[in-house]
């Protein structure tokens, strides 16, 4: 199985920086924005660019503040019956809730849009916001639902053969994008 490295961790330092404006500039400020990032690597990205927000403006208030939060997704995913495991992670909602504000899913890899279904779900018995946006680092393509990003970092055209994983100092040690290339079928590729 091959694989290669497309981002490092500059890369994604001036991605989420990029993002960040993004919103600012989509919301004319930080007035009613909440971010929810998916976990595991959403929430850590969310973590990120309230950091990077707090640096840019003043009126998001300070890095750590009360406008972040997370959004567990796990009960709401279609392929519940297929088998795939997922661990639950904790939902938490910032304290001033979500009611008329612009909340902000933030996710690592947009792929077929079926995670962001799901949380658009999940949004739903949390409360009502006034629109909600989509914040991804990499957007592989393959959609099969009619959803897209709002804010992305890097679209990443790749083969539906092809993995993209994001590893992030947080969760796994270092901060990269890599693709990696599936093993042929068969009888391993000989010619």
């Amino acid at each position: 199985m091959g694989t290669r490295t497309v981002l490092q961790h500059p890369d994604i330092t001036r991605a989420l920086t990029r993002i960040a404006h993004e919103i600012l500039e989509a919301n004319h400020g930080a007035s009613d924005l909440v971010l929810l990032g998916i976990p595991t690597r959403g929430a850590v990205l969310a973590e990120r660019l309230d950091r990077v927000l707090a640096d840019i403006d003043p009126e998001w208030g300070p890095a750590g503040g009360s406008r972040v939060g997370t959004l567990d997704v796990t009960m709401h995913r279609d392929d519940l019956g297929r088998g795939i495991g997922r661990a639950p992670h904790r939902t938490t909602i910032p304290a001033g809730g979500i009611d008329g504000t612009v909340v902000v899913l933030v996710d690592d890899v947009l792929y077929s849009g079926r995670t962001v279904r799901a949380a658009l779900d999940a949004l739903q018995g949390i409360g009502r916001p006034r629109a909600v946006r989509l914040a991804v680092l990499v957007d592989r393509g393959h959609r099969e639902l009619p959803i897209r990003a709002d804010h992305v970092g890097k679209n990443l055209p790749t083969a539906s053969d092809e993995r993209v994983t994001l590893r992030l100092t947080e969760t796994d040690g270092t901060d990269a994008v890599v693709i990696e290339q599936s093993e042929p079928h068969g009888d391993g590729g000989a010619a």
